[in-house]
C-alpha cells in the first residue's frame, strides 16, 4: 500500500488537540474560539479540499460555465416558537441568506426533518405551514426533502436541515479575502434582536417594549447592491452565531486586514441595548437572523447605503466603519470616549440554541 493510501486508512487525523476537552461542548457550536477551534483542527483537516478551504457561507461551484452556490443549515433552536418567527421560517431565511452571502440569487431548498416520537402533530403542522409561507415570500420553492423519526426523548421535539442552491451572476465575485483597506463596512440595520427575542421566551423575560426577532430573507436586500454595484461589493456575510464581532473576525482573519469599527455607529434599539445591559451581554456578540453586513470600495459606500435605506429592510442601514491596514487581521473598535479596544472571539457560548 502506498504511503498516502495508508494515510487514507488510518482514518482522519487531528494534529492538534481540540482544546482540553474530551468530550463536546455547548460553546463547540456557538461561533466562537471553541467552534474556530473545531473546525481548523478537525473539520478542515479531515475534508480538506479548494472549496472548502474558502470558508464561506456556502460552497461557489463551476458547472458547465455557470456557477452555482451550494449551502447547508441545521437548525435545532429552543424553543420551536419565538416572538418574531419560529424554527420553520428560520429555517428558510437562514439557508436563503447564506446564498446570498455567496452573491448568489437562490434556486431551491431542501428540507431535512428530524421528529421526536411523541411530537404533537399540530406543532409539525404550524412548522411546516411557516416553512410554506417563507419559502413563498422568498421566492424560493422546497424542492426535495427527507423525514426521519427518532425515539421519545431523543430529538427535543424537531430539528430541521435545509440545504438550499443559487446561481452566482457574472461580475459577482464575494469572497471574505476581497476586504482591502479603504473599505467601508456597512450594516443593513438595528442588531441583536434576534438573539434577545429568544432569551425572552426561553427565561420569560418581559420588557417595556416588545422584543421580536428579526428573522427575514435578505436576497432582495443583497439584489439591490449587486444589480447596481457589481464588483464593487467586496464581502457579504450575515452575522448569525456570534453576532457583528465574530463574524467580523472571520472576515480580518481571512483577509489578513484590520476591520475598525466606530461605537457611536453601532445601531442597536433602546429596548435591546437596556435588556443587554441587565443581562450582562454586548450586542456585538448577540445573534441576528436578519441583517447583512457588506464591505464595499469606499468610493460606492455612499450609492451603497442608499439603495438599502430605501429597501424595507435595510431602512437603518449605516456604515459601521471600515477596512484598514494597521492590526492586519484583528478587528478593533473605537469607543465613544475616542479609546480603542481590541474585539476578541469569545470563549464560550452567550446564547446557545438560538438558531
Amino acid at each position: 500500500m502506498s504511503d498516502e493510501r495508508a494515510d487514507l486508512a488510518a482514518g482522519p487525523v487531528c494534529p492538534v488537540p481540540i482544546s482540553d476537552y474530551p468530550t463536546v461542548q455547548l460553546a463547540h457550536g456557538g461561533g466562537g474560539k471553541l467552534t474556530q477551534q473545531l473546525i481548523e483542527r478537525l473539520f478542515l483537516p479531515s475534508f480538506t479540499n479548494p472549496l472548502l478551504a474558502a470558508l464561506h457561507d456556502g460552497a461557489v461551484l463551476p458547472v458547465g460555465g455557470a456557477r452555482l452556490a451550494f449551502t447547508t443549515d441545521s437548525f435545532v433552536v429552543h424553543p420551536l416558537f419565538f416572538p418574531g418567527g419560529d424554527i420553520g421560517s428560520l429555517a428558510v431565511h437562514g439557508t436563503v441568506n447564506d446564498l446570498a452571502m455567496c452573491g448568489a440569487r437562490p434556486l431551491a431548498l431542501s428540507c431535512g426533518l428530524i421528529l421526536e416520537e411523541g411530537l404533537a402533530m399540530e406543532t409539525l403542522s404550524r412548522v411546516v405551514a411557516s416553512m410554506r409561507d417563507a419559502a413563498a415570500e422568498a421566492g424560493v420553492p422546497i424542492a426535495t426533502g427527507d423525514t426521519k423519526v427518532v425515539d421519545r426523548g431523543k430529538g427535543d421535539g424537531l430539528y430541521v436541515n435545509t440545504s438550499g442552491i443559487g446561481v452566482v451572476p457574472d461580475g459577482i465575485e464575494i469572497h471574505p479575502r476581497r476586504a482591502a483597506p479603504g473599505d467601508v463596512v456597512l450594516l443593513s440595520g438595528r442588531i441583536a434582536e434576534h438573539g434577545i427575542a429568544i432569551l425572552s421566551v426561553r427565561e420569560g423575560l418581559e420588557f417595556e417594549s416588545p422584543i421580536l426577532s428579526d428573522s427575514a430573507p435578505l436576497a432582495g436586500l443583497v439584489g439591490t447592491l449587486l444589480d447596481r454595484l457589481g464588483a464593487r461589493v467586496h464581502v457579504l456575510r450575515d452575522p448569525t452565531r456570534g453576532g457583528v464581532a465574530t463574524t467580523l473576525h472571520e472576515i480580518a482573519t481571512q483577509s489578513g486586514a484590520g476591520i475598525r469599527l466606530e461605537e457611536t455607529r453601532l445601531p442597536v434599539a433602546p429596548a435591546v441595548r437596556g435588556a443587554c445591559e441587565i443581562l450582562g451581554l454586548d450586542p456585538l456578540y448577540v445573534a441576528n437572523e436578519g441583517k447583512a453586513l457588506a464591505i464595499v470600495a469606499r468610493e460606492a459606500a455612499d450609492e451603497a447605503l442608499a439603495l438599502w435605506r430605501a429597501h424595507p429592510l435595510g431602512r437603518d442601514a449605516t456604515a459601521i466603519g471600515e477596512v484598514v491596514a494597521d492590526h492586519p487581521g484583528r478587528v478593533t473598535l473605537r469607543s465613544s470616549i475616542g479609546g480603542l479596544r481590541l474585539v476578541d472571539l469569545l470563549a464560550g457560548e452567550q446564547l446557545p440554541r438560538i438558531c
